[in-house]
């Protein structure tokens, strides 16, 4: 499932051809809500919005499309109004003069008017946003020492989108990584210091995979591996999918668990159980 860098990257790519301009032609491909193209159409964009895993399409007149796109959603934006080939379903698209985006495959999606955004039964439950710029890590560590989080496990923590929204499994495994926290400690357990590096670490490392397009690793570090010639899918994490390779901090092999039904991978020596 695409985490919260990853929509953050598909809103600025759809932002770019979106906003600011008029909805020409639209189309659902969810029976359900073709009855809503007649509101939109001939409206105009005014903001693409993330919360989370969520992306908001806003219109000037109020209302707003809400669309999540779960396991194997996509957007695809394409210049000018002939669709590509698929296998895929086509469930959302939005026509400019000059441009088309599409949503395929992705199923959760309705219109709401924008100010009842509040109640939607998603948006009303999950935390800031991972990839809000206002969001200082000063508010993430504020947000680990409330009761309904503290005493929670780091592991389960950081899929828990009621803590920060965006937040998924690559990300979970890449910021106790850096740091260097177990995953079966608990926000209470920790110092101000530690409480203070994992806030940080879950900005930068957010962060630098939004800037990055997927990489976590340290950007030195990461050219290094590409002048050794290896491969993007073998220069993106320091932990996470490397099971049995050694972690570029200590050299000690990289472990796997199945934690709540998701892998998480880890270093015993880098991230030693306290």
């Amino acid at each position: 499932m695409p985490e919260g860098p990853e929509i953050r990257r598909a809103a600025d790519t759809l932002a770019d051809v979106l906003e600011g301009r008029t909805i020409t032609s639209i189309t659902f491909g969810l029976p359900r809500l073709r009855r809503e193209a007649s509101r939109l159409k001939g409206h105009k964009v005014v903001a693409i919005e993330t919360r989370g895993k969520a992306l908001l399409t806003h219109f000037e007149h109020g209302l707003s499309i809400y669309s999540h796109n779960q396991l194997y959603g996509v957007w695809k934006v394409i210049a000018g109004h002939t669709l590509p080939k698929s296998t895929r379903s086509m469930r959302l698209l939005l026509q400019t003069r000059d441009h088309s985006a599409i949503l395929y495959s992705a199923s959760d999606i309705s219109v709401w008017p924008t100010a009842e955004l509040v109640h939607h039964p998603f948006l009303a439950k999950i935390g800031p946003d991972i990839m809000d710029p206002c969001l200082g890590w000063r508010d993430v560590a504020d947000r680990l020492g409330l009761p309904q989080f503290a005493a929670k496990e780091l592991a389960a923590l950081y899929l828990d989108q009621a803590f920060l929204a965006g937040n998924g499994n690559y990300l979970r495994s890449e910021i106790l990584h850096d740091a260097r926290l177990h995953h079966r400690q608990r926000p209470r357990e920790l110092t101000r210091g530690e409480l203070g590096k994992l806030a940080r670490s879950t900005l930068t490392i957010s962060r630098r995979s939004y800037d990055s397009g997927g990489i976590t690793l340290a950007p030195r570090l990461s050219r290094s591996l590409q002048r050794q010639g290896l491969a993007r899918e073998w220069r993106r994490f320091y932990v996470f999918g490397r099971e049995d390779s050694p972690c570029y901090h200590c050299s000690h092999p990289i472990r796997r668990q199945e934690v709540g039904s998701r892998r998480l991978y880890f270093c015993p020596v880098c991230q030693g159980e306290h």
